[in-house]
């Protein structure tokens, strides 16, 4: 007892220290952590998909685009009922990982898993496919309706695509097949207006969702794409002024204080001394 009263303040200092550096790391270490159980659950479909035969792929595909038709016919609904949840989750399904395919947008270096429905378990560490909008396997009057959160400390996800522009691309990859999609509109919208998701039955979209204003979150942004041909069956990639990262910036602002602590329980130790 005695001795923790006589190095009371450097003891102080250094937990003040350590809960620094933790709060400086988390963010980069979760984040890393989540893209790195992510790029896992990837390549983990791949290699389901990889051991799949062309009758499977055609199959799950011919049903995936029957199921659009249905949408496109009668509209999408945003209430699936019990033996509609049911067809739903069969649609796509690959493994029991409940992933349905990728999403790749080069321009703020992202790759997401692509999971059935949009369960807060999801979007904590994922993207989810909104149920009830078009499965995301392309065709005229198909639109799929993607979701996924912004500025979780634990994970990337969706935070960085108020940067995308129009005429940035993106590509959905799902079963055997590629899809390049090209931004062509941008909206923030009430959390009730629906009016930008509708199916239009001579266009190929798809639309990501995300909350805004960061942090705030009352509104929504939709970012749109629709589908242009492949490439060479690769997205091109736009170059883009070089743009610093918040991540990157925080440790060079919180060095120099912990510095000073560092200073600080030497000065005092040493004073007691």
């Amino acid at each position: 007892m005695t001795w923790i009263k006589k190095h009371l303040t450097s003891i102080v200092l250094f937990a003040v220290l350590l809960t620094g550096i933790g709060l400086i790391v988390y963010p980069s270490f979760a984040d890393w952590w989540n893209s790195f159980h992510q790029s896992r659950a990837v390549a983990s479909y791949a290699e389901e998909v990889a051991g799949m035969n062309a009758e499977e792929y055609e199959k799950a595909l011919e049903r995936a685009a029957a199921y659009n038709a249905e949408i496109c016919k009668n509209g999408i609904s945003w209430t699936l009922d019990e033996q509609q949840e049911k067809e739903y989750e069969a649609q796509l399904a690959v493994g029991q990982t409940g992933i349905m395919g990728y999403i790749e947008i080069p321009k703020i270096n992202v790759m997401l898993p692509i999971y059935h429905g949009i369960e807060e378990s999801v979007l904590q560490v994922a993207i989810g496919h909104i149920p009830g909008s078009s499965l995301p396997v392309g065709g005229k009057g198909s639109h799929c309706v993607i979701s996924g959160h912004r500025g979780l400390p634990s994970a990337k996800l969706f935070t960085d695509i108020d940067k995308l522009l129009e005429g940035d691309l993106f590509t959905m990859t799902v079963m055997n097949q590629t899809l390049t999609y090209e931004v062509d509109q941008i909206r923030v919208v009430e959390p009730t207006d629906l009016s930008d998701l509708t199916i239009d039955k001579n266009e190929d979209y798809v639309t990501l969702v995300t909350c805004t204003p960061y942090g705030i979150n009352t509104h929504r942004l939709l970012v749109r794409g629709h589908r242009i041909e492949n490439i060479n069956g690769d997205a091109q990639v736009i170059a883009d002024a070089l743009q610093i990262e918040p991540e990157y910036i925080a440790p060079f602002l919180a060095v120099p204080i912990l510095l000073i602590l560092v200073i600080g329980v030497f000065v005092f130790s040493g004073k007691r001394r």
